[in-house]
């Protein structure tokens, strides 16, 4: 079996794990950000084997400059709906945060009221 029998590579920019829809992003982020073994993200991610992590990160090794230019780019595509999110914020979010307000607005009248 070669290591790229382990992938779907769907665009440029989505490479899945083969037989699930989890991106090599998501492994490649717990193992070289956050310094998971392959087995912490094995437990983290039930339906890929650990071979199919192992693969992964062995992918990575072997192609480090274009994967490396894949994560970045998916992480300033995250960067970015992050941005998109507070500018323009769902109904459900707003409506959270307007019950947060509320709520936080209850508490320092409650506490102000046991202060005197």
């Amino acid at each position: 079996m070669q290591i790229q029998d382990y992938f779907n590579f769907l665009a440029s920019d989505d490479i899945r794990i083969k037989g699930s829809r989890i991106g090599i992003e998501s492994v490649l982020y717990e193992y070289i950000y956050r310094a998971k073994t392959p087995e912490e993200i094995a437990q983290q991610f039930e339906t890929i084997t650990l071979e199919q992590i192992y693969a992964t990160i062995l992918y990575y090794l072997h192609n480090k400059k274009e994967v490396s230019t894949y994560l970045a780019d998916w992480l300033e595509f995250c960067r970015q709906q992050r941005e998109e999110q507070k500018r323009n914020p769902s109904p459900v979010r707003q409506r959270f945060r307007q019950l947060k307000a509320e709520a936080d607005l209850r508490q320092k009248s409650t506490e102000s009221a046991g202060a005197v």
